[in-house]
């Protein structure tokens, strides 16, 4: 049987950092302030996204139905029925922490089997002055970091990156790396949440406390090597009656494109469908428009809206695309 896509609604973390542009510039209504983090498509325990169609978790449904998630090797690695990825969007009113991920490798054996966190990030949006970390400037060691950090000198070492609406980053394992303020990120991940915290500027929560820090387990999977400031790559914009698109990422854990839909004077409306390898998600980063399918003798429809994500399962219905819209298509 074909099945039908249908609208996941985030869950919202409140970390220190964030602003409210989720709320002003996506509309998700959300009672949290600072709003950081929109979890739009997500099984993780720490966050996960809800079906409000179905009114369960989308883990609920994927416990039921896992053969939404396609036959990928990605899907039945961890022997359960989750996402192998994870997808947000975040404001950065202020710079986050200096941090880095464990690999997979690591955070089996040292996190209780969790996946380790590779991860990509699309630019929505920048302010003129905003960059990003990227790595170390040159090779350092263990012990100058430790001191820099003690010291508040840890800047210098690093790689600050400026950043621009429409630039994209691969973060691997092990890259330290801090968005700045000023970024709206989409960021596609591995579904993991370990961060180890490098440096967080002494900063205080509002209950008056500093978070967290992680140096020795940052330091444990941190690259001490000079990183070579990341550049822009080529990115080639595919042309169809309707639609432009481009490829973003691909890696082991996920693929990303970019949908650039125009239908409005168009005749013919653009036709989506899935395999039988991945369920896809559809991130509406600007603009709306609508999914219309065929099933059962009658036709239904789906309106989108910027910032809504919708989960497509595997071997889904031949979808019809309307409206004009900038989408990320994200899939394994």
């Amino acid at each position: 049987m074909k099945r039908i896509p249908f609208k996941l609604l985030p869950a919202a973390k409140d970390y220190l950092w964030g602003g409210s542009r989720l709320n002003d510039d996506f509309g998700l209504n959300v009672d949290i302030s600072p709003f950081a983090e929109a979890w739009v498509c997500s099984t993780h325990s720490d966050g996960e996204s809800q079906v409000p169609s179905l009114s369960c978790t989308l883990s609920e449904l994927l416990s039921k139905e896992p053969e939404i998630l396609g036959t990928h090797p990605l899907q039945t690695t961890q022997g359960r029925p989750e996402l192998p990825i994870l997808i947000k969007l975040i404001d950065a009113k202020s710079d986050l922490s200096v941090q880095v991920h464990p690999d997979d490798e690591y955070a089996k054996e040292h996190e209780n089997g969790s996946l380790g966190k590779t991860e990509m990030w699309y630019v929505l949006d920048a302010k003129k002055d905003s960059s990003l970390v990227y790595g170390f400037r040159r090779d350092v060691d263990s012990d100058e970091v430790k001191r820099a950090i003690g010291n508040g000198s840890i800047g210098p070492l690093l790689n600050h990156v400026p950043i621009h609406k429409n630039d994209l980053f691969y973060i691997e394992a092990g890259t330290v790396h801090a968005i700045g303020a000023g970024a709206l990120v989409a960021e596609i991940q591995e579904s993991s949440n370990l961060t180890y915290r490098l440096y967080d500027y002494d900063r205080t929560d509002k209950n008056g406390n500093k978070r967290e820090l992680h140096i020795d387990k940052a330091l444990d999977v941190a690259n001490l090597k000079s990183s070579a400031a990341p550049r822009q790559p080529m990115r080639t914009l595919r042309y169809s009656s309707g639609c432009a698109s481009e490829l973003l990422t691909r890696c082991k854990y996920f693929q990303v494109e970019r949908l650039l839909l125009n239908t409005e004077v168009c005749r013919e409306l653009v036709t989506f469908q899935t395999g039988v390898n991945s369920f896809h998600a559809l991130l509406c980063v600007d603009g709306c428009g609508s999914i219309s399918w065929d099933g059962e003798g009658s036709s239904s429809s789906l309106n989108f809206f910027k910032g809504d994500c919708i989960f497509v399962p595997a071997e889904s219905e031949v979808l019809k695309l309307h409206g004009r819209a900038q989408i990320l298509n994200v899939s394994c």
